[in-house]
């Protein structure tokens, strides 16, 4: 089987306080999408690679835990997932420290602590928890709807 590739670029310009960058992804997906300090490290809306790393965690652990269930012989309805990237500051700069996922799903004959043990596994599972894993404390919160 091939290898999948994924591409996406970023361009910066100027000081990292009052620069501007540009996010592009291949697929289009993304086009231009500005980021900058204020969007960063402070609270002006707009998007920052801390959001697009949860963005992209959620994105796989949804799919690697549907996956996972219909490979059990559960059908789920819907996973929904929401991650929080906490990035902290310290002396010498920033770093990525956790990831938290919360995980509401809907899946016909499966128990709550069912659900919650597989949440888990899942998240073993999953390619981007996988990467992220050895850098930061991935947590999961899961909860049956």
């Amino acid at each position: 089987m091939a290898d999948i590739i994924r591409e996406a670029g970023a361009i910066w310009k100027g000081d990292l306080r009052s620069g501007q960058g540009h996010v592009t992804t291949k697929s289009g997906v993304l086009r231009g999408q500005s980021y900058s300090f204020a969007t960063r490290f402070e609270q002006e809306p707009g998007t920052n690679p801390e959001e697009l790393i949860a963005a992209a965690h959620a994105a796989c652990y949804s799919m690697a835990f549907a996956g996972m269930l219909k490979g059990m012989g559960h059908d789920p309805q819907s996973i929904d997932t929401q991650a929080t990237c906490t990035m902290v500051l310290q002396e010498g700069g920033a770093r990525i420290a956790r990831m938290r996922l919360r995980v509401r799903g809907q899946v016909p004959g499966v128990d709550e602590a069912t659900f919650k043990q597989l949440a888990r596994k899942a998240d073993k599972e999953c390619p981007v928890s996988n990467l992220l894993r050895s850098g930061l404390e991935i947590e999961i919160e899961a909860t049956l709807a």
